[in-house]
């Protein structure tokens, strides 16, 4: 097992006393509510909650957004677990936030609200969020780029492909890592597309999804034919990145580097389509959080954060199996048993 996973006692071992909640029931029940069904990411997530609240005998509903961004559905899914008496609620937010007055509605009503991967804005507005450090996962990525290219990495013609416009997000946590990983001087690192570095082509958005990544990587290739390296915020819209290039005949000559680790990306790593992907772990990610409703209900107690962050560090490991000088990764085969999807 990676030495960056955590163990699942960790999390309930760091808990600090809280305000008893408002509902207690004798059947504990918690919802999960992600910002899509379909993204292989959030179907790991789902079946983590789902086995773990098994496990723990807790009533789990799950809702999701149409699509990613949709932020009305999320919403309606919070009124719903409130309604419904929940002790407490898992959420992806699609929009970090908007959602934040509907948090704090039913954090008033007594509900515990653990923000999973996407930290909300501002972060306090969760009672607690178990994530990704999702700023190192960018930075792994962008470290090992730079020295994957060497001294090259001063001429480098850089793309970045995004989430979506809404800012700040854990896209910009991992868009911002990267370019900081490469060597780029940010600007405002609560959002992209203010720097100034030459090097880079541009930005454009991909809505996290295959067709999305092509369309984008199509759009800089127009822009400057000549780009090497590219930064997806996810595997789907990486393998959309380098359908693209394989049509403009560039798919041998460009460095691909992602975010998620789930066992599609990591097999696109083993065959060369990404160079390397900061792996998470979102599977250990639900389950903690399960057991952290359940400790709130049990016990009105909260969990804390690692040490020296403001969230609780689920674990990341760069996956590649062409390690560079002074970037630690691991490699497939070893990212292959840690995968999902």
């Amino acid at each position: 097992m990676n030495k960056l996973l955590i163990g699942t006692a960790i999390c309930l071992a760091a808990i600090s006393p809280a305000m008893t909640p408002a509902v207690m029931a004798q059947e504990v029940s918690a919802c999960l509510i992600t910002k899509t069904d379909t993204n292989p990411f959030f179907v790991k997530m789902k079946e983590g909650a789902e086995a773990k609240a098994a496990e723990l005998g807790i009533t789990l509903k799950s809702f999701a957004g149409r699509i990613d961004g949709d932020h009305e559905t999320q919403v309606a899914a919070i009124e719903t677990c409130i309604a419904d008496g929940a002790s407490g609620i898992l959420l992806t937010a699609s929009d970090t936030s908007a959602i934040v007055q509907a948090v704090q509605q039913a954090r008033d009503a007594g509900l515990l609200v653990i923000a999973l991967d996407t930290p909300l804005n501002p972060i306090d507005a969760a009672d607690a969020t178990f994530a990704t450090d999702n700023f190192l996962a960018g930075e792994l990525i962008g470290k090992w780029a730079a020295g994957k290219l060497g001294a090259e990495a001063a001429n480098a013609r850089i793309a970045l492909l995004n989430l979506g416009i809404s800012q700040p997000t854990v896209d910009v946590l991992r868009n911002q890592g990267f370019l900081q990983g490469f060597g780029i001087d940010l600007a405002d690192p609560n959002k992209w597309g203010d720097e100034t570095d030459p090097r880079i082509v541009g930005h454009d958005v991909t809505a996290g999804n295959e067709e999305g990544g092509r369309e984008a990587m199509e759009n800089l290739l127009v822009k400057d034919p000549s780009i090497n390296v590219v930064h997806t915020i996810n595997e789907p819209s990486a393998a959309g990145a380098y359908e693209a290039l394989k049509s403009f005949g560039r798919e041998n000559d460009v460095l691909i580097v992602s975010v998620d680790g789930g066992c599609p990306g990591v097999a696109n790593v083993k065959d060369g389509v990404i160079g390397a992907t900061s792996q998470q772990y979102p599977l250990q990610m639900a389950a903690l959080g399960v057991e952290a409703i359940k400790a709130w209900a049990d016990n009105g107690t909260k969990p804390e954060p690692t040490p020296g962050k403001d969230f609780f560090d689920t674990g990341v490991s760069l996956v590649t199996d062409e390690p560079v000088e002074g970037v630690e990764s691991i490699d497939t085969a070893e990212g292959e048993a840690l995968c999902w999807g």
